[in-house]
């Protein structure tokens, strides 16, 4: 079995948000030597980790007021993903929206205060 970012489970992307993300960007390019490249993303540029031939993750094109990493875990529907979570008594940072090009993504922060992205590509939607 292949496993890659649509895999149902599968930590598929990563993605850091901090207040100077040109600094960041090459922060870790230094640290761990990541090739960082623009790709396009709907009507932005996002900065991508390249590893290989592919993306990894990338730098948020939004900054914020502090650094952070969020780590993208794939479900088959986020919406009712979304829900259990809740209903398992986690927070809704944000309610699943779209991410054109991308797919359907929202945030949660768990009941120990863990933090994480669940996402359905749109891939897995046709």
């Amino acid at each position: 079995m292949t496993v890659d970012m649509t895999t149902v489970g599968n930590s598929g992307w990563v993605e850091f948000s901090g207040p100077n993300i040109a600094e960041a960007q090459e922060f870790y390019a230094k640290v761990i030597g990541w090739n960082i490249a623009p790709v396009p993303a709907g009507d932005t540029q996002y900065n991508a980790i390249m590893l290989e031939d592919g993306p990894i993750g990338g730098f948020s094109p939004k900054p914020s007021d502090k650094g952070g990493w969020i780590i993208y875990i794939t479900v088959a529907d986020v919406n009712a993903a979304t829900q259990t979570a809740k209903d398992l008594g986690a927070t809704i940072e944000a309610e699943p929206f779209d991410v054109p090009g991308v797919g359907r993504q929202s945030i949660i922060i768990d009941p120990q205060g863990g933090r994480i992205a669940l996402i359905t590509y749109e891939s897995m939607m046709a």
